[in-house]
């Protein structure tokens, strides 16, 4: 019969075989693996989390799984935890559930185990309502274990679309993705990169050299610039894994837990009044000289403070997350600076899922409209502007969040519709005294509506400019649309702070529904 001593020491030495059997799976099975990784300038998976999730916030779920794989001298490599660390803290004292691929085991690759911790957590993170991390850093699906792999990625496919929508999704990438595995990552609703460390790709360059001959580096083919500049695949490109995750969290304090909830408000010193005199600077009168919108949404938001989305990728629309009067609002506007602002197919698709994303995480919409229209070319019509620039479109329509425009100079023809104006359902449609709201501009209008005046002119040009001017005097004058309830004022550029700011106070409450249905068709 064990004596109470006896007991007590045989519960010591359990506990201190539980405490050294969890600091190996933390260690990783090779001592040096842990210098390996940092080599290659990065972090170790637990490390990582450390860095984003409040400190001491973390719970680790299944650290002591092992795989039941045989075959490949699998049965002779079962380390605990199987490749991926998976748990929950808190970001800033809210719930935020989390996966991290270790790539000192088995360099994270995917196996049934591994894809198995990674499920129970998704599951947990939507049954919960609190975003979901991912930190990538993997080498595929473990081709040891064959198919079981691959029906592990599609376990976690269908659960990132089941999640969309309810909670929020961000992929971190710290390593290699490729293959079917970068597909989870485009589900999810934001792509964060680190340079020189982090690449994404279906097919990598040795396969691309054998199909097509083409010879590219790992970072050319799939690397944080690419994919931030060229494809549109990543949203955020960081130097370095410390400024990225600090990023990360940024971002998720902007954010609701899901669908159900609003974006937690932040206090701010910057008055809701605050006059905004710069504004009459920042942007030129002349309709045709061009400015950096983001100086114009720095002067509206709360401390100039936003985080913009996509920056490096289709210029010539900003999307940014800010807040304005302490709450979380999603900017979109046309960016003079590239390309005139115009509305092509990237800058569409870049507003789409922009728009849908606020519109899902009931985050009210300001749009800033200066467009002089989508832009024209035989490639933008063959690569489809009409069904892809409808997608900007659909996703205003759709959207039931308060909404809000303003249009600061110019909005031409469809363009003009399409960018959240009162017709497709804006809340509140505002102007500036210099709008001009028309079919096109008064130049291009007055060629085509008087040209034969023009022509049988005896100075053409002089009619021409009178003709322009009559245009302009008769249909493009500030007020014509506000005459006709297409703007529901002509604000003073210095008050739109505070207009913006009144509005949404009276839209919180804004309840507006949809029509019963399954779900819509967007245009693809």
């Amino acid at each position: 019969m064990l004596t109470a001593e006896s007991r007590a020491g045989a519960t010591t030495d359990r506990l201190d075989a539980l405490s050294a059997l969890k600091e190996l799976a933390r260690n990783g099975p090779d001592p040096k693996a842990t210098e390996r990784q940092h080599a290659k300038g990065k972090l170790t998976a637990h490390q990582r989390i450390e860095l984003l999730l409040d400190k001491g916030s973390f719970s680790e779920v299944e650290p002591l799984r092992r795989h039941r794989a045989t075959g490949f001298g699998l049965e002779k490599k079962r380390p605990h935890g199987d490749g991926v660390i998976t748990g929950w803290g808190t970001v800033e004292g809210r719930t935020v559930f989390v996966y991290a691929h270790d790539f000192r085991v088995f360099g994270g690759a995917l196996g049934e185990a591994h894809a198995t911790k990674i499920h129970k957590i998704m599951d947990m993170a939507i049954a919960a309502g609190a975003p979901l991390v991912s930190l990538n850093d993997g080498a595929g699906a473990r081709i040891q274990e064959g198919v079981s792999a691959l029906a592990g990625y599609g376990g976690i496919f269908q659960r990132n679309t089941k999640a969309s929508g309810v909670i929020p999704q961000i992929s971190v990438m710290l390593g290699p993705c490729a293959g079917g595995a970068a597909y989870s990552p485009a589900l999810t609703d934001f792509v964060f990169m680190v340079r020189e460390t982090s690449q994404m790709f279906i097919t990598g360059p040795d396969v691309v050299k054998a199909v097509t001959g083409e010879e590219i580096t790992q970072n050319g083919l799939g690397g944080a610039d690419v994919h931030a500049e060229t494809s549109g695949v990543a949203h955020f490109a960081y130097d370095d894994e410390e400024t990225c995750i600090a990023e990360v969290r940024y971002l998720l304090s902007m954010l609701p837990q899901n669908n159900r909830e609003l974006a937690p408000a932040a206090m701010s010193d910057d008055p809701a009044d605050r006059p905004g005199d710069t504004l009459l600077d920042l942007v030129p009168a002349d309709a045709n000289r061009s400015y950096d919108i983001r100086a114009v949404v720095g002067e509206l938001v709360d401390d100039g403070d936003f985080m913009e989305v996509h920056a490096a990728w289709a210029p010539n629309i900003v999307c940014a997350l800010a807040r304005l009067d302490g709450q979380t609002v999603g900017v979109v506007a046309n960016q003079p600076s590239a390309t005139a602002g115009v509305l092509d197919i990237k800058a569409s698709e870049k507003g789409a899922r922009f728009v849908q994303f606020c519109d899902s995480f009931n985050i009210p919409l300001v749009t800033l409209v200066d467009v002089p229209g989508f832009l024209p070319g035989v490639d933008q019509e063959h690569e489809g502007i009409i069904r892809r620039g409808a997608k900007l479109l659909y996703a205003y329509c759709n959207a039931t969040v308060p909404r809000i425009s303003v249009v600061l100079r110019k909005a031409y023809g469809g363009a003009y519709i399409v960018m959240d104006s009162r017709s497709i359902g804006a809340d509140i449609a505002l102007a500036w005294p210099g709008n001009e709201i028309a079919v096109m501009g008064a130049e291009g209008a007055a060629n085509v509506v008087f040209r034969r005046e023009i022509a049988a002119a005896d100075d053409p040009e002089a009619m021409r400019r009178q003709k322009i001017e009559e245009y302009r005097t008769e249909l493009v004058h500030p007020y014509y649309a506000a005459e006709r309830g297409l703007v529901d004022d002509v604000i003073d550029p210095r008050d739109t702070r505070s207009t913006l700011i009144r509005s949404l106070a009276m839209l919180r409450a804004k309840d507006a529904d949809l029509p019963r249905r399954k779900h819509g068709n967007p245009p693809q």
